[in-house]
């Protein structure tokens, strides 16, 4: 878990991928103590193949914050994250101060499908997480070497455990009306991966959310437009 920054703690929740990095939030630290770890089975976490749904994640952070002794957050939650943070904040609404969802995950919306990440190469999937590819274009090497590989296999498989069989959620439309705390949706307008469209879906099961969609974005938002990250501040501060 990376840490950094004081004031109230924010925790951010990434989503199914973590090749990118999160120099993003070096702003939030301005004025929050920012908190950003990795799931278990992602990035620098070790795995754990016994968790097999996303309540597994949740429990997971709740004995994190018990275990850091934090009662509140400022919970920021993105794509996959975004959904284990709508789960979380439905949960344990008591702990969560204020909650951003950024272009999340886990509705189903037929007019608006999600892209099937699990069936696309991995050639294929990062031309579509951004508008601009010179973004992520540093973070991607021109030769992958068998540890970017393995790293990129052993994430997609973590997400396959997860979302293989239960690509969304059918009980999270029933339950999203218990986010009652201040809550912002936030989308890349150009999203390839979950599309915008699906803003109107989940504005409708929490009707006091605000939502604002970014002009010239893609999936990956919080990386292309640094407006979107002070946004997310403002929102929380």
């Amino acid at each position: 878990m990376y840490a950094a920054g004081s004031g109230q703690p924010l925790l951010f929740l990434h989503g199914a991928g973590t090749f990118h990095g999160f120099e993003f939030a070096g702003k939030w630290t301005e004025n929050f103590r920012v908190l950003v770890p990795y799931h278990p089975g992602f990035g620098e976490s070790d795995d754990d193949p016994t968790m097999l749904d996303m309540h597994d994640y949740v429990m997971h952070y709740v004995e994190l914050l018990d275990t850091l002794g934090i009662e509140k957050v400022n919970l920021v939650g993105f794509s996959l994250g975004g959904y284990l943070a709508a789960r979380f904040a439905i949960e344990h609404r008591e702990r969560v101060i204020k909650l951003a969802l950024i272009g999340p995950a886990g509705l189903r919306d037929k007019d608006n499908p999600p892209a099937d990440v699990l069936a696309l190469s991995p050639e294929q999937l990062p031309p579509l997480l951004v508008s601009n590819f010179d973004v992520i274009k540093p973070h991607l090497p021109v030769q992958p070497d068998l540890d970017f590989i393995a790293d990129r296999y052993r994430e997609m498989t973590t997400v396959a455990r997860l979302l293989w069989e239960k690509p969304w959620d059918r009980k999270l439309p029933r339950h999203l009306h218990r986010l009652k705390m201040p809550t912002l949706l936030l989308w890349g307008e150009e999203d390839k991966i979950i599309p915008s469209a699906q803003a109107k879906l989940w504005k409708s099961l929490i009707p006091a959310a605000d939502v604002e969609i970014v002009g010239g974005a893609g999936h990956l938002v919080l990386d292309e437009k640094p407006e979107a990250v002070t946004s997310i501040a403002r929102f929380l501060s």
